[in-house]
């Protein structure tokens, strides 16, 4: 017997448009004699569709288009359609609204739903604001012309409570435990799992585990693609009751990928697996190039504006913007200030000659003047400083705001993570944007990426940046090996304030990500003065990263919906 997974890219609250990819991908699977195709959690409305799951009307409207679904998909094909689906019991005993569901699509009428377990209120969830837990086993019989198929149906998070594998339980119960426990011959999830780096490889021991330990075949089915600040990277699998894997979609691309399932021997039967990318860096700048591909695409972009400092930052920037969009898609533009060194504007001319993209030189000398001029008064008993040195920052960002407003370009932000963390950055200035493209890319990665970059360039797989025409390079090898800098006053690095990266970004990561106490880190062998100027500088820089764009997420803890850090706030981080 046929399955099909639909990898999918839906986007939020489009039920029209999604409905149409669900009605696609139902048709390629028919014609190849599919009995039952499997879409991701959510995918009429698209994930995340937070709160818009709290407008009435838009419920209504999803019902609505799941009814007409079923009776628009070809017969003899059974569809698992995820939906939101509103809780007849709403209001008795605290219960919510909604559930988040999976409908069983079946010879023109909703057969049947299923209401997902374990809602997860970690990271970027917060699933319990909107839907009530379903409380019953999911299973059915699917009917074949050679028997019938016991299918246990569990929803994303569902399968995430083995506590053999996690060494503990984050819930009461096991809903895949239980599936089987019923008897099911086959166990298929359906979920929307966000992107981050190395989370696949977990996924697959995760569900190797669960196959091998329940000795029952599971049927992994993920969405794909960008919706704000999130990448869904697909990787759907399939493993059979041995904990082999049979059958892997393409990561960070639509498919409909079948997987056969043998009713005689009661497993799935080997097909196609396609390979994971080679290393993490190949994975981040993938998820990257899919992020702002999609976020533009479904914001309604079809162009880019970026500022190009000859800087590393930007470098990256811009490069993944040009495999996102096209190089006649994406405007650099230089602005040198009287600070500007000569061989950061030929980098900048030099990169934006190895993408093909077309460029824009303002120079801001006048504006600073004019600045100057007006503030003089003000300012008179004052020292020149920091302020001055972010108005370049904040002129830049107003010329850039300004192309992006007149010609309808999406602005992308060039800062790193590192900077974003320790405040290193401009409200207003070089924070300006639509899109924070590398926010939740630490320094050192940049690094790793743009050498990256340029060894594709020497294999001549230059992942569509560049043509097989002799370039050696996309990033210019100046820009890898000169002393990072802002170039805001003469002769400026960025270690004039900060320790060296390497030492910023394992603090940082401490810090962020493994919710290390100072003194943890001065135990690991770091500085504590230098430590101590980390946590200061992370704790006063919050104001800023809650006014910065969208962060694309791409670590487990990036400064977005998984980061709530109060503003004000006197929590002794340093002890």
């Amino acid at each position: 017997m046929k399955l099909a997974i639909a990898q999918l890219d839906p986007t939020v609250g489009d039920l029209t448009g999604n409905a149409q990819q669900i009605l696609a991908a139902a048709q390629t699977a028919s014609a190849k004699g599919t009995r039952l195709l499997l879409t991701p959690e959510l995918s009429l409305c698209g994930y995340p569709p937070r709160d818009l799951l709290l407008r009435p009307g838009f419920i209504q409207q999803m019902q609505t288009a799941v009814e007409q679904l079923a009776k628009d998909l070809p017969n003899g094909l059974s569809v698992l359609v995820g939906l939101a689906q509103a809780n007849a019991d709403a209001g008795k005993k605290g219960q919510k609204p909604l559930y988040n569901s999976m409908a069983l699509l079946e010879n023109g009428t909703i057969k049947t739903v299923f209401h997902k377990r374990l809602l997860p209120t970690y990271d970027v969830f917060d699933e319990d604001r909107y839907f009530e837990s379903g409380t019953e086993p999911n299973h059915f019989y699917l009917e074949t012309d050679h028997g019938s198929l016991h299918i246990g149906v569990t929803i994303c998070e569902d399968l995430w409570n083995e506590d053999d594998f996690w060494g503990q339980r984050a819930y009461e119960v096991n809903p895949t435990a239980e599936v089987v426990a019923a008897g099911v011959d086959l166990v298929v999830n359906l979920s929307a799992s966000p992107f981050t780096v190395g989370k696949q490889v977990l996924r697959e021991k995760m569900i190797d585990h669960a196959a091998r330990q329940h000795q029952c075949p599971i049927v992994y089915v993920n969405q794909v693609g960008g919706n704000d600040d999130l990448i869904f990277d697909g990787c759907s699998v399939a493993m059979d009751r041995h904990g082999v894997l049979v059958s892997r979609s393409r990561s960070f691309e639509p498919a409909v990928q079948m997987v056969d399932y043998s009713l005689e021997n009661h497993n799935l039967v080997p097909g196609i697996v396609a390979p994971l990318p080679d290393s993490s860096t190949a994975e981040i700048w993938s998820a990257l190039v899919l992020g702002v591909k999609d976020y533009s695409r479904k914001c309604g972009f079809s162009q880019a504006v970026v500022g190009l400092s000859g800087g590393i930052d930007s470098a990256l920037v811009v490069a993944i913007a040009t495999a996102a969009l096209g190089p006649d898609n994406v405007l650099g533009v230089l602005m040198p200030s009287p600070y500007s060194s000569d061989h950061s504007i030929r980098d900048a001319e030099k990169l934006a000659h190895n993408l093909g993209i077309p460029t824009e030189t303002l120079p801001i000398r006048e504006l600073m003047t004019g600045y100057d001029h007006t503030l003089l008064q003000l300012f008179s008993d004052t020292a020149p400083g920091v302020t001055e040195e972010n108005l370049q920052s904040r002129i830049r960002g107003n010329l850039l705001m300004a192309i992006a407003n007149k010609f309808g370009h999406l602005l992308l932000s060039t800062g790193n993570k590192s900077e974003m963390a320790v405040g290193y950055c401009t409200l207003y200035g070089d924070m300006n944007g639509g899109l924070a493209v590398i926010a939740d890319v630490p320094k050192t990665r940049v690094y790793s990426l743009c050498h990256w970059l340029n060894d594709k360039a020497k294999t001549q797989n230059s992942l569509g940046l560049i043509d097989p025409t002799g370039k050696t390079e996309i990033i210019p090898v100046h820009i890898l090996t000169k002393p990072p800098s802002a170039e805001l006053r003469p002769d400026q690095v960025d270690q004039d304030s900060l320790p060296p990266y390497d030492i910023l970004d394992d603090i940082l990561e401490r810090l962020i990500q493994h919710h290390q106490s100072a003194n943890d880190i001065v135990a690991a062998g770091h500085e504590p003065t230098v430590v101590q100027k980390v946590v200061r500088l992370l704790t006063r820089a919050e104001f800023k990263r809650r006014q910065a764009p969208p962060v694309l997420k791409v670590t487990d803890r990036a400064f977005g919906l998984g980061w709530r850090m109060p503003i004000a706030s006197r929590w002794p981080l340093d002890e």
